[in-house]
């Protein structure tokens, strides 16, 4: 059904309507800006030359660099975290609630100072799929332009030749997912009506559906049915959500009550664990690139226009050669990580991404990160924070330990460049052009 939703006529007529209401007009809020000058500004925070530019109809289409030591392309699954902040993980010096996480990054490499682009986990899809930057604007996920013909990891990889696929314990179509999903580049929905189909017993099912650990086996079981063929798999956890429903007897309960958001964070990191243990066992692991990360934070709230502290969030890559126990510090956002991926899987493509691989930093480079909190749009460069609000001057703030803004005197430059990004995602959207040039 989820399908053939996505292709049905009066069902794309019916979602366009709907999501006209939850598109924000940029510059009556905000601020005005030529867009020539505002892709300008935005390609001064990416690592491309202006020559490596060439496409004057897909303004920010630009090589991808490639890790230059894969000789070979590598399967791709990313692991999407519901709420797992920063705060939750022992090796970002937060709670004790990751072991299994914690002992994980002795394999591969961790960002240390990564920080999500929203609230929502729409929003964190948006970010780790396509690389979008977030705007005020609904997520592209559930906007109806971005429903076809959309850049998203998945379509560059099954132009590879790649299987893929969406895994989730819960219903597919929650939050448009499914529509957005079939239209650009998965070819596979797995998700809670499959599970009620198998033969056999899983741990639990609950108000989102089936458990963490049944999401792990059933997507290990999938990618053994592909044997040698190449694939790339989203998959999306369910079990840190209220109510915080989990199995008995799998983790010693941090907190007295079980159905709290430390025991269900604790239950989410056994599943990891679960999924790593059960995936080395097999052929495929040993040619996969495997990424752990957060969509968001839990609640987000503050004292603060945007609490900075509540965006910070971890992210792991492990595979052939990931450094080993190595940490990348540089601030970065959640739109860093796709290009970042692309480039350890061994794909030479174009992309329109502004987000910045790991192989493009440099030493001069600074370290920036974006965030949408409500109608509030933060613009941080290294301590330097821009926060622009509806129908208001813009703010700027020093930013200290993350967890207090100072108010600072306003680099009327600085504010101009967190507007030219504003413009340039809801430029790209409206006219369609945030694409590859083979759709």
């Amino acid at each position: 059904m989820t399908n053939s939703l996505g292709l049905n006529s009066l069902y794309t007529l019916g979602f366009a309507i709907y999501s006209i209401k939850n598109e924000t007009d940029i510059s009556k809020l905000y601020g005005k800006m030529n867009i020539e000058e505002a892709n300008n500004r935005v390609k001064k925070y990416m690592t491309t030359k202006e020559s490596g530019f060439p496409f004057d109809s897909i303004t920010f289409l630009h090589m991808n660099k490639s890790d230059s030591i894969s000789k070979k392309k590598y399967n791709v699954v990313i692991i999407l975290e519901e709420s797992l902040g920063a705060e939750f993980v022992g090796s970002l010096g937060g709670l004790p609630l990751t072991p299994e996480f914690d002992k994980l990054t002795k394999e591969g490499l961790l960002y240390t100072n990564l920080y999500c682009t929203g609230t929502r986990s729409v929003r964190g899809i948006e970010a780790v799929i396509s690389g979008f930057l977030p705007s005020p604007s609904e997520s592209v996920v559930k906007l109806s332009n971005s429903q076809e013909h959309f850049f998203t990891l998945a379509s560059v990889y099954k132009n590879e030749g790649y299987d893929t696929s969406f895994i989730y314990g819960g219903m597919a179509n929650f939050d448009n997912m499914a529509s957005f999903f079939n239209g650009n580049g998965f070819d596979n929905i797995i998700d809670e009506t499959d599970f009620d189909q198998d033969n056999q017993s899983y741990a639990l099912k609950g108000t989102w559906g089936y458990s963490d650990e049944d999401l792990v086996t059933k997507a290990n079981q999938y990618f053994i049915s592909l044997k040698n063929k190449p694939f790339f798999s989203l998959l999306f956890s369910t079990s840190n959500h209220e109510p915080f429903e989990y199995p008995d007897g799998r983790i010693i309960l941090y907190e007295k009550n079980k159905n709290t958001v430390n025991n269900a964070i604790k239950y989410a990191d056994f599943s990891i664990g679960k999924f790593f243990e059960l995936a080395k066992k097999e052929a495929y692991y040993k040619n996969t690139l495997f990424v752990i990360i957060a969509d968001h934070n839990t609640r987000t709230y503050g004292k603060y226009l945007v609490p900075i502290k509540k965006f910070r969030i971890p992210a792991l890559i492990i595979g052939p050669n990931v450094p080993k126990g190595m940490t990348f510090n540089l601030q970065s956002s959640q739109i860093d990580i796709p290009p970042t991926l692309l480039s350890y899987s061994g794909v030479n493509i174009e992309t329109p991404m502004i987000g910045r691989s790991i192989f493009e930093i440099n030493t001069k480079t600074k370290g920036r990160s974006i965030m949408q909190f409500h109608d509030n749009f933060a613009f941080r460069v290294e301590n330097d924070i821009i926060i622009l609000q509806p129908k208001s001057k813009p703010l700027q703030f020093k930013v200290i330990n993350d967890s207090i803004l100072k108010p600072s005197k306003l680099n009327v430059e600085l504010s101009k460049d967190a507007l030219a990004h504003l413009i340039v995602a809801q430029n790209l959207y409206k006219t369609r052009t945030y694409r590859l040039r083979k759709n």
